[in-house]
Parts: C-alpha cells; structure tokens; sequence
C-alpha cells in the first residue's frame, strides 16, 4: 500500500502546481452542486424522525383509523379558552362561539378541514367543558404534513385568528399540530446561533494552538468545503428517497464535522511542522506528514463511518435514519483532509506560519514540558495512576442510579412555547389525559354491531386500572367489522405510567372480546401515547442492538490497525468506562442540578455511538504512534515518547472537539442539550485522563505483552536492566499462570457482557432468564478463579499492593455494573414483579 500512496502523495502533492489544481477542484465541485441541489431544508423529514417503526401496533393502528374513518388522517389543533374573573363561563363560551364561527369562515386557513366546540357540536360538550365550566376547547382538525412550511404557517394563521377573537378570555393552540409547529420553530431559531458559535468558538481555539492567521483559517476553510459538498450530496440523495435527514442529524452534523475536521487538521500539520525539522523541502515535508497519519486517520473515519453505518440495523426511524447522512459527511471530511488541506498549506507557502515562520512552527511539535512530565509520572507509578483512574471512573459511573428517560416533547423544550402553556391548561382544567387520548380498534371478521362486543369492551375498558373515562358510544366502520373506542388514561399521555398503561389496556379489551365470543379479533392501540410506547420498545431493542456492533466495529478496527489482540481488549475497555462514567455524571448534572425529569429517550444511544466512535481515536493516534516508536525503542520509552510527541496536538484535537459540542448546550432542545453535555464532557475525559493517563499506565504494566500476540520490532539493548530488589523473575511455570490469568480475565469479560445482555433480555422485554442463569453461572466461575489467580500470580511474582488493588478494582467494576442495572430496572419499572419472570410475551412484537 505504502508506495501506491506515496505515488499518489506525489501526484496530487507533488508541487505548489498540483496543489493548486486540487484546491481548485474541490472548490468547483463544491460551486457545482451547490448549484444545481436542492435546499438541506426543503428535503428536511421532522415527521417520520418521531414515529415508531410502520410495523408497530400504534402504526398499524393508525392506518386501520385512517383507512376505516374518513377525515380522521387531519393532524388536529387543541384551542384551549379560559375565562378570567367572575364571568370565566360567560367569557370562555362567547370566545368559543367567536373562533368557531372565524374557523368555519371562507377566509380560514385551506388546511383546516373543520371546528369541533360547544358552537358547532353541543352534545360534544361533556367532553370540551370543565367541571367549573370556566374553561372550553376547540378541535380543529388540520390536513397536511405538519413538516411543511404551508402547514405551519397554517397552525400561525389559526393562533391569529384564536387570539384575536378570544377577547379577554385566555387562549392556547396546543394538541399535536400545535406540537408539531412549535418543535421546528424551536429547531429552525438556534441554527444560525450555532454555527456561528461554532465557527468563533474554533477559530478561538486555532489561533491559540497556531499563533497564526492563516494556518488557523486552513482547517476552517477545509470543513467549509466538506460541509458543502457533503450537504449538497445529502439533500440529492434526500431528495431521491434514499436518506432521510432531520433538523436535528443536521445540527449534529455541523458540530461533528468542525470538530472531526479540526482533529484531523491538526494530526496532519503537527507532523508536517515535524517533518519539517528533518526536510526543508516544504512538498516532501508534507507528503512525509500525510503518509505518516494516513493509517491512524483513516482507521479513525473508519471507526466513525462504520459506527454510523450501524445505526441502520434498527427499526426505529430516529435512529435508523441517523447514520448514513452522518457517515457521508466524515467520509467526505477525510477526503477533503488528505487532499485539499495539504494542498491549501502547499499553496499559501511560507506565509501560512506567519508571523513566528517555519522553525518557530517547527520547534513546537517537540512536544511542550508538561506532557513531559505526565509521562514521567505514568512511568514512575503505573500502578497507582491506574487505579486513581478507574476509581475515580467507577465514582463517575455512580450517577446511573439516578438514571431514567423521558419522552416528553414539550418538557424538552427549553424555551416558552404556546403549545407547552395550552398543554398545562388542558391538564390543569380536564385532566392530564385528555390532551391525547387514546384509540382502541377492535377488528373482527363479522359484523360487531349486532354482538355485545361495543357494549362489553366498552366496559372493561371503563373499569381498566389508569382509564379516566371512555367515549360510551364507539365508532365503526362502514361494514361494521371495526370499532373504535376513544380512552383517556388518568397519566400524562407521555409519562412512563401512560407508556406502561398500553400494553395492560391492549390485554384487557382482547380478554373481553374473547369473552363476547368473538375468536381472532385484532386489538390496537393507536394515538400518541401508544406511539410513544412503541417508541420506546424499539429504542430499548436498537440501544443494545447497536451496543454490541458498535464494540464489535470498534474492536476489529483496533484488531487491525494494531495487529494485536490484546490491545484492543483493554482499549475498548477503558471506552466502556469513559461511556459509563459520562453517562453517569451527564444523569447526576441534568436530572439532579438541573431538574431535568429524564434523559431524552434517544440521548443514551447517540451518546454511546459517538463517544465511542470518537474516543477511539484518540487511542488510535497515541497506540499508532506507539506502534511507530516501538521501531527504534523499548516499549517503556515508546509510550513515553509516544504521549510527549501527540500529547500538545491531540489535547488540543480533543479540546476543540469537545468545544464544538458543547455548542449544542446553547439550543433550547434538551436532547440536544443533555446530548452536548455529555460529548463534551466525555471527550475531555477521554482527552486529559484517559489517553494520557490510563492507557500509557497499562502499556506500561503489560510492557512486551501490551501488543500481543506482536512482538516489538525494535531490537533491545545489549545490557539487560536490573530488576528490583525484592522482585521475582517470572519462570515458565509463571508464563503459564500469567497466560492463564490473562485468557481467565478474557473469559470473565465475555461471561459479564453475557450476562448483562440476559439480563436485558429478561427484564426489559420480560422473555426469558435462560442467558441470566446460563451466563451468570459461567460468569460466577470464571469471577471465583480470576480471583484465586490473581491472589497466586501475586504471591508467586511478589506484587506490590498496588497492583493487587488494581487487578482488584478490575473485577469489581463487573458486579458493581450489575447491581447498577438491576437498580436501573427496578427503578424505570422494567423489572418484573414477584411471579412473572420468564414470563412469555403475548406478542413476539414485544420482543
């Protein structure tokens, strides 16, 4: 590969003239297509993001409704009035009576289909009045797709025309439509504030690290370009149906190409100023500085890309239609770094390192004293830096117990919206159901109006535990072979109690159906609260279904970049514990400082993907460039020289990293808020404690073993060091415990992932308890002889009590994550109760 590289180097950056043919072909694709696409914007799906899969119960539901009730496809509008004062009654009918003659008017909005109020339907008035009468609603059902501009501006139009004619009476349009609107509002009003943070924030940063104007606008200049041509693409294969892109996937991908670019930047010009202390010939320097990275950077776009790429193994829609554009824009990232960077710098000359020059620039990649004197320090006490690292990880990870989700929209948003404000009037005034009430279908093969089935379901569901009332008469179909019952629970409609309410609702009108005597019918359970439940089964299926591919990718990435197998094992360790530790302290800081009520439901799995995703590389650059010292040095002074040479350049990558997600804080989304503050403070972890100081401490301790089963390729020093005074030396019959104790260790890892994914298994979905009891009983002799070889490698090598308590921290860090997940399932109630363990589903879907 390395001399069809270094030809390629010397094709595209071979002189100042073919490195300004590169540039100037990148800037003319990028003028082309964003030329001839369409708009990210006018492709933009905010809808099918927040549904659950289409083969879903909810989603079949829906169908059934549209299909079996004509009109009942219109996305409806909940105008809450209130009146003020003595004459509340009197203020909130005259105002209902005003809007609904304003909303059945030639000149309303073309969208609404129609008005459902005390004006227009006065036996609807049991349902649309208070108990205090002081408070009334107003249905408007709206067509359209609530992610067109025409239907928002529509949902605009019916709030002028409510406020207007409300009088004095307090008015609010809330119910989905009225959601709907206000989600991309609130998306739409900090995009601009972002990017613009971003871009300061980073160019902030740059001149730091650089000293240098234009060597900090390089790597701008280049994400610009990525980030044009990578748009453009996307909103072509948008358009084509091939993708789907969000407002949210988009904002992540602004910050994920900044700091991804900028990483990637940086990597490529510190060992260009590194070559330039060895080869003044400024286009040999560079081809020098691209061949030397390439390996670790595309390993690392690699790791990204594949992660991304994932995400298509799920069913739910957020997560599904998430990776690919994402995976597009790093792919297009890594392309622009390798060829139109290094041209961009070959082209500006000298003048890029302007005003310190060339030597100045050139002297800053020795590495500055402070990395020095970590290295020291992990060379000086592995052992006790290792094990400060993991307690204070394990410490961090602490703050799960507290973990638990939310699937409330409007509580996400952290700004006023009109939705949000109509939502607590409807709950304070009729109940915390009636904003979205639920649809039972009950679908036989014969006519259901002339059975007692209506009459009976009707019932059940009315005696149902978590029902607050039921329409007494049904709707059915043309052929009468449907019914549909209307249901309000007696819980918020996104609540986890309304969410855990639809499976026990779905059971009970089955059993009175099967009662009635009617065999085979199908029972449904559509409307939001129904979805949002479908939601969360599906995320709770994806989240683990991602996990393991994601480690999987992660692994066999590392497996041959490094061509070892160990390696990788405890690199994708230390990335378990980072993911933990951030996930723990992102619950203690949203939900306990701040007073979130849960993570957002998708936060956890976009955390996972990228941190991993992106932690990685970080382990990749340093474990790469001790790969490449080990050629002329031990393995003891590899690591040190390794942490000294990329410690400057990629604290600084991570920094800036963490900075442009950090700029997702300033959006008033708290997915987008929580998800910021978690890769920020994940990537800073990951940046100042974990790669220089955990890895190198474990390098360090494995020594000729830290790449097996590679051998370091440098040839040792004659003389042989002198051991300490005190400490054996290991025998073969020591190599056989120390490779014993070393496959025992892998065994009991693999036995604890078994575990915990049995675990999930029997708790969430309540399936089976084989995988608990088969791997917890593997795992539990594997944990007893990790334990007892610990004690005799101790004794038989004479270690210190430091590396004991280590080895004794590792182990503890399994059964401390178990108990930390049974906590977790008693506590979001996805443990089941005395008796119905092993339960089996009554539907394969809920698995």
């Amino acid at each position: 590969m390395q001399p069809t590289l270094s030809r390629a180097l010397r094709c595209l950056l071979g002189s100042k003239k073919r490195a300004a043919a590169v540039v100037a072909f990148w800037v003319l694709i990028a003028g082309l297509l964003a030329g001839v696409a369409p708009t990210l914007e006018s492709v933009e799906d905010n809808a099918s993001a927040n549904l659950p899969p289409a083969a879903s119960d909810s989603m079949k539901a829906r169908d059934l409704i549209r299909a079996e009730l004509p009109g009942q496809d219109a996305i409806p509008a909940i105008v809450v009035v209130r009146g003020e004062g003595a004459e509340a009654g009197t203020q909130a009918e005259e105002a209902v009576e005003r809007i609904s003659t304003a909303l059945s008017a030639d000149s309303r909005p073309e969208q609404v289909t129609g008005v459902i109020s005390t004006a227009t339907t006065p036996r609807a008035a049991a349902e649309l009045v208070s108990e205090d009468r002081d408070t009334q609603l107003v249905i408007v059902p709206m067509k359209g797709s609530a992610s067109d501009e025409s239907f928002q501006d529509a949902v605009g139009e019916v709030r002028a025309l409510a406020a207007d004619r409300a009088g004095s009476a307090e008015v609010a349009v809330t119910g989905p439509a009225g959601i709907a609107t206000d989600t991309v509002k609130v998306f739409s009003s900090g995009d601009k504030v972002m990017l613009l943070a971003t871009i300061l924030l980073v160019l902030f940063i740059l001149l730091a690290i650089y000293r240098s104007p234009l060597m900090a606008l390089v790597p701008l200049l280049a994400v610009g370009v990525a980030m044009r041509v990578a748009e453009t693409t996307g909103a072509f294969l948008a358009d084509a149906g091939l993708i789907t892109v969000s407002s949210q996937t988009a904002s992540i991908m602004t910050v994920l190409l900044f700091g991804v670019g900028t990483d990637y930047a940086l990597i490529i010009t510190a060992r260009y100023r590194e070559a330039l202390l060895d080869e003044p010939d400024r286009p040999r320097a560079m081809r020098v500085a691209v061949r030397r990275t390439a390996e670790s950077v595309l390993a690392s776009a690699s790791t990204i890309v594949l992660a991304m790429f994932a995400l298509l193994a799920a069913v739910s829609p957020a997560l599904r239609g998430f990776g690919p554009y994402l995976a597009l824009g790093v792919a297009v990232m890594a392309l622009v770094a390798f060829t139109f960077l290094p041209a961009l710098i070959l082209l500006l000359g000298k003048g890029v390192f302007w005003p310190g020059g060339v030597d100045k620039a050139a002297a800053r990649s020795r590495g500055a004293g402070v990395w020095h004197r970590v290295a020291a320090l992990v060379a000086r006490a592995p052992v006790r830096v290792a094990s400060v690292v993991i307690a204070l990880l394990v410490a961090m990870s602490a703050g799960l117990l507290g973990y638990q989700e939310s699937f409330n929209t409007l509580s996400g948003f952290r700004t006023a919206t009109e939705s949000e404000r109509g939502q607590r009037l409807v709950q304070e005034e009729f109940g915390p159901g009636e904003s979205a009430p639920s649809t039972v279908v009950v679908r036989a093969g014969e006519d259901l109006r002339t059975t007692t089935v209506p009459a009976d379901v009707t019932a059940a569901l009315a005696g149902a535990d978590d029902v607050s009332r039921v329409d007494e008469r049904p709707r059915f179909s043309e052929d009468g072979r449907t019914a549909f019952y209307e249901v309000v629970l007696d819980h918020d409609p996104y609540s986890s109690e309304a969410l855990d309410a639809i499976g026990p609702l779905t059971e009970t009108a089955r059993a009175a159906t099967d009662a009635a005597g009617v065999q085979d019918a199908t029972v449904l359970v559509g409307g939001e609260t129904a979805q949002t439940a479908d939601i969360r089964s599906a995320l709770d299926r994806d989240t683990l279904i991602i996990v393991i591919l994601v480690l999987v990718i992660v692994t066999a990435v590392l497996v041959l970049l490094l061509r070892s197998l160990l390696a990788p094992l405890y690199l994708v360790g230390t990335l378990i514990l980072s993911f933990l530790a951030t996930l723990g302290a992102t619950t203690f800081f949203t939900l306990t400082v701040l007073g979130d009520e849960g993570l957002g439901n998708r936060v956890t799995a976009y955390i996972f993907v990228f941190l991993v995703a992106l932690g990685v590389d970080y382990n990749i650059f340093i474990m790469s460039r001790f790969k490449q010292e080990l050629r002329t040095l031990p393995p003891g002074k590899a690591i040190s020289a390794a942490l000294t040479r990329t410690g400057g350049v990629v604290s600084s990558a991570g920094l800036i990293l963490a900075a442009t997600f950090a700029v997702l804080m300033t959006q008033p989304i708290r997915e987008l808020f929580q998800f910021g503050f978690a890769m920020a403070f994940g990537i800073l972890l990951d940046t100042f404690v974990i790669r220089p100081l955990l890895v190198p401490a474990l390098v360090r301790l494995l020594g000729d073993h830290a790449l097996w089963p590679t051998r370091p390729a440098a040839l040792r020093e004659p003389s042989v060091p002198m051991r300490p005074a005190g400490r054996a030396v290991p025998d073969a019959a020591s190599g056989r415990l120390l490779r014993a104790f070393t496959w025992i260790a892998v065994t009991e890892a693999c036995t604890w992932a078994g575990l915990l994914i049995g675990m999930y298994f029997k708790y969430v979905p309540e399936t089976t308890e084989l995988g608990v009891r088969v791997f917890g009983a593997l795992h539990g002799a594997a944990f007893v002889v990790y334990v007892l070889l610990t004690l005799l490698v101790a004794l038989r090598l004479k270690w210190r009590l430091g590396r004991t308590t280590l080895l004794a921290l590792l182990a503890a860090v399994p059964p401390f994550a178990t108990v930390a997940f049974e906590i977790w399932a008693r506590r979001t109630g996805r443990l089941p109760g005395p008796g119905a363990v092993g339960a089996a589903p009554d539907s394969p879907d809920m698995v």
